[in-house]
């Protein structure tokens, strides 16, 4: 039997020291029971505990106090993800949207002026762009702040236009930044971040800003989420953040980036982190759901065998084996899909040059993995929640206060079916941009080289089927199954979205139609992307023991999702009849193989 920490030591990778500091200053709490003021009481006084500590300091520059180290930052707010929710929550807002906000967006005056307080808790603050009526639409916010005079004024125009759901605002936030349409004259520059303060010192609404409190919520009750308006409310020129646009004394706009669409997108764009992290954050809830789960299963008993006394414990059944072992394999691929987003997140964030394409890829796998993740944590925690029988139903077991505070997580940062979108139009701009500048000649040329590529990939695909007609657990097999479909489905939204383009179809109508094939894309893009972590990390390990034990956990993640879709590879071709049974016979032989390890996978996890 393989030591857990072995495999502690593969999953806790290159932030393996920090992990393990975490790991010994995250203590319990005990939520159950507590009423919404005393939840939020508490989770205050933990974040005042952790301002106390190196992990608010993590993210931010060494110049005003910080350690510089991105990655790291992301790390710890994942960590937090085994604790209560609502601290990770807490803590997100005030050091990964607020602070990263003012970081990403401000420049060295307000830095200077205000991450320091930020980090060490004196100044509370809350990230307020969504609206009641714009959500995922933030270029479309109808928030104003008109310049005048050497200030900003800032209006709600209606209630359909109130920051809604904002964290810290209902009690404990001082300061906001807010998203509000920039207005110099009679002209709107698009979207821009203002630091507005919203309570005194004393912790009463500045003039004219208005505070409500969202109330109960299903779960994260701990977070005090709010709702402001903004009555001319009047903040110095200075207090807007400025990196991307800013307004000259005289009275004139100027930005580094002459459209505003474009300088719209590169703002959001440098605020990834937050969808990075609560990815990782929902991954850390996976793992904890299933940790109790499989613990319950390997000592709860039910039924004899013939002519036994002895009762069957819940994990030696097959059906209960793949209700937890598949999404276990599952939350391992996501782990190390993590890893890899939170070192390309360090790579461009603290590149000295702006790479705009590692950026894209940066921000599309953001939203794709962010996407997947909370997805997989919604179905996992509820998968855990039934293996568990009525003892999950529990308070203390920890499975309902989970289940609650996860499920919003596939809205926030983005609406998952919006990110997978997200995901597809950075697909298809790749996709045009291999035609572009390309004479007609050239372009047919590479049309034909692309059709006869996906005549000999088949091919190649058949191949390599035939090669290893006895072997579906062959890693070349699975590849050819996870890399095909991505650029069969990619090629083919290409040519529906070509064919009807060349109509006079209203745009929108064009989009709509092809919209079950744009999410697809995303969610074969992002599959690859996971298939192909998990395969480097087994690749990348030197303990033969453990790496034996993470191939077999990473067939079964391959298998259970070409089984999970093999309707679409029997549609196209791709395996046979015969081949699709073969998996699932498979997927049931890993399942039995792993049972004895399922304990080990779980405790690897080192979870306090």
């Amino acid at each position: 039997m393989i030591e857990p920490a072995r495999l502690t030591e593969v999953l806790d990778g290159p932030y393996r020291e920090l992990r393990r500091e975490l790991r010994e200053h995250l203590t319990a709490s005990d939520t159950v029971g507590l009423d919404i003021e005393a939840h939020r009481a508490q989770v205050f006084d933990q974040l005042g505990e952790l301002a106390a500590s190196r992990h608010s300091r993590l993210g931010f520059a060494k110049a005003y106090g910080g350690e510089g180290d991105i990655g790291g930052s992301v790390v710890a707010f994942q960590m937090l993800g085994y604790g209560d929710l609502s601290l990770s929550v807490k803590a997100g807002v005030q050091w990964g949207l607020f602070g990263g906000a003012v970081q990403m967006l401000g420049t060295e005056r307000h830095h200077a002026k205000y991450l320091p307080d930020i980090m060490s808790l004196a100044l509370p603050g809350c990230f307020a762009m969504t609206e009641t009526g714009h959500g995922s639409d933030v270029q479309h916010l109808r928030t104003t702040a008109r310049y005048d005079k050497g200030e900003f004024v800032l209006n709600t125009p209606d209630d359909d236009a109130r920051k809604d759901y904002i964290g810290n605002a209902a009690r404990d936030g001082r300061m906001a930044v807010v998203f509000a349409q920039l207005i110099v004259g009679d002209r709107s520059y698009g979207v821009h971040a203002f630091l507005v303060p919203i309570r005194d010192a004393t912790g009463f609404p500045m003039p004219g800003v208005r505070i409500a409190d969202c109330g109960a919520k299903a779960g994260l009750n701990g977070v005090d989420n709010g709702r402001l308006w903004f009555d001319d409310v009047r903040v110095p020129k200075e207090n807007l953040l400025n990196r991307y646009g800013d307004v000259t004394d005289d009275g004139q706009y100027t930005s580094p980036i002459e459209s505003d669409s474009r300088r719209f997108f590169t703002m959001l764009g440098t605020l990834v982190r937050g969808r990075i992290s609560v990815a990782g954050a929902a991954g850390s809830a996976s793992q904890r759901a299933l940790t109790i789960a499989i613990r319950r299963a390997e000592t709860r008993r039910q039924f004899r065998k013939p002519d036994s006394d002895t009762e069957v414990p819940l994990l030696d059944y097959l059906a209960h084996q793949r209700k937890l072992l598949i999404p276990l394999a599952k939350t391992y691929a996501l782990h190390f899909a993590q890893d890899e987003l939170t070192g390309m997140l360090a790579d461009v964030q603290s590149a000295s040059t702006p790479d705009p394409i590692a950026q894209r890829k940066l921000e599309s796998r953001a939203a794709g993995l962010k996407a997947v993740t909370t997805w997989h944590a919604t179905s996992t925690i509820q998968t855990a929640r039934e293996a568990c029988g009525g003892a999950g139903y529990l308070a203390d077991s920890g499975l309902p206060a989970l289940k609650a505070d996860t499920d919003v997580f596939t809205t926030f940062e983005g609406d998952n079916t919006v990110l997978l979108q997200l995901v597809a139009k950075g697909l298809l701009t790749d996709y045009r941009d291999n035609f572009a500048d390309l004479s007609p000649i050239a372009t047919a040329r590479l049309v034909a080289e692309q059709l006869m590529g996906s005549v000999l990939e088949r091919i190649a695909a058949r191949q390599v089927i035939s090669q290893f007609d006895d072997d579906v657990r062959s890693r070349a097999w699975h590849r050819s199954l996870f890399e095909g479909r991505e650029q069969h489905v990619l090629e083919g939204l290409a040519r529906r979205l070509r064919a009807a383009a060349a109509s006079d179809s209203d745009p929108f109508d064009v989009f709509n139609d092809v919209q079950d094939h744009v999410l697809l894309a995303g969610r074969v893009h992002i599959d690859r992307l996971i298939f192909d972590a998990f395969v480097a990390a087994v690749e990348g390990c030197t303990d033969a023991e453990v790496k034996g034990l993470l191939e077999q956990v990473c067939d079964l993640y391959a298998l259970s999702a070409i089984e999970a879709d093999r309707a679409w590879f029997l549609e196209h071709g791709r395996i046979s009849a015969a081949r699709s049974k073969k998996v699932t016979a498979e997927v049931n032989a890993l399942c039995k193989a792993l049972r004895g390890q399922a304990g080990t996978l779980v405790d690897a996890f080192a979870i306090p």
